[in-house]
């Protein structure tokens, strides 16, 4: 089954949609390290390089994944600020409710 990332929703839904397959959180992890080629990339998976390009279609939507020509080349990098953001946007949605959740003092339990 093939999913596309439906690009009328909001950027952090764009990202943990591009997030949700784990081919393109290994061309992340390795984008992490260094710029990349689409055919660098395609040699490291083992696959073809329009697979490769197709997930990086959808990073560079998501904002997570730039490009950038050099001479015949386009090297691909990841956009650490685009991934954080959306993180720690995250983080602070589930962080209020958890940490209200836990002021609470919780009567002692006794011993069995």
């Amino acid at each position: 089954m093939r999913h596309t990332i439906n690009m009328a929703v909001n950027p952090q839904e764009r990202v943990f949609a591009a997030l949700a397959s784990m081919p393109r959180r290994q061309v992340i992890a390795f984008l992490a390290q260094t710029a990349l080629s689409t055919t660098d990339l395609a040699l490291r998976f083992g696959v073809s390089a329009p697979a490769v390009s197709r997930h990086l279609s959808v990073l560079q939507r998501a904002g997570l994944v730039s490009a950038e020509r050099q001479g015949q080349r386009v090297l691909y990098r990841l956009n650490r600020d685009a991934l954080l953001d959306a993180l720690a946007g995250f983080a602070s949605t589930v962080d209020g409710p958890l940490r209200r959740g836990t002021q609470q003092p919780r009567a002692p339990r006794e011993a069995i």
